[in-house]
């Protein structure tokens, strides 16, 4: 089994030191690279592709949070694990919604920081007892207390035949159900498979039920 692959993004050197020889000690895990800036935590993160970044919030030049969405683009299979001084619920809020997979507090100890490294690398979230209700409150409701779409692109009009498709629901019976013509019907599926950037019906559903319709 091939050890996962870390990258250091910190510009304090002695807490980055800490974290090299933490990575060094581990059987299953392998140091590719350091950044000092934001900048370069993106580039490696792209040309080095590892399997986790351990990232910085207060990164000079580009912070860690923009940093992170910068690589959440770019290398979406890399797991970003954010490192802050405290449990500032705000900035755990902003990089996850950046596309961090979890935090983790400088001061926490060994055991913890392998441990949430590889959590994140399989997949998982790790975010703190001290924030985790916060976070996912605001994380699944916006300004106004309801649950935002998760295709802000569509209408409100193609979410509904959307989730119709999702149901199992034919052309037909969606027409019937919505009280449109079925060629007003095919032209919002059209539509629909265009901003969601599928091909077809399947991947649509597929795409639908993924996020919950």
């Amino acid at each position: 089994m091939k050890p996962l692959r870390v990258l250091i993004a910190d510009d304090h050197p002695i807490y980055r030191a800490g974290l090299g020889t933490l990575v060094a000690s581990q059987p299953d895990l392998e140091l590719v690279g350091e950044a000092v800036t934001g900048t370069q935590a993106v580039e490696l993160a792209v040309t080095a592709r590892p399997d986790v970044v351990l990232m910085d919030l207060t990164m000079p030049g580009l912070d860690g949070i923009s940093a992170t969405s910068r690589i959440s683009a770019a290398a979406p299979g890399v797991a970003v694990l954010v490192l802050t001084m405290f449990d500032d619920r705000d900035s755990v809020l902003a990089a996850m919604r950046a596309g961090a997979r979890g935090y983790l507090v400088k001061g926490a100890g060994g055991e913890d920081a392998v441990r949430a490294i590889r959590a994140v690398a399989n997949g998982e979230i790790i975010i703190g007892p001290e924030v985790a209700g916060v976070v996912l409150q605001r994380l699944t409701t916006d300004a106004t207390g309801a649950r935002p779409s998760p295709f802000p692109d569509l209408t409100e009009r193609e979410t509904e035949i959307l989730r119709l498709l999702a149901a199992g629901h034919t052309n037909a019976s969606i027409a019937e159900r919505v009280h449109l013509s079925h060629k007003t019907v095919r032209n919002y599926i059209s539509s629909i498979f265009r901003k969601l950037g599928v091909t077809g019906r399947v991947d649509a559903v597929i795409k639908a039920r993924e996020a919950g319709l």
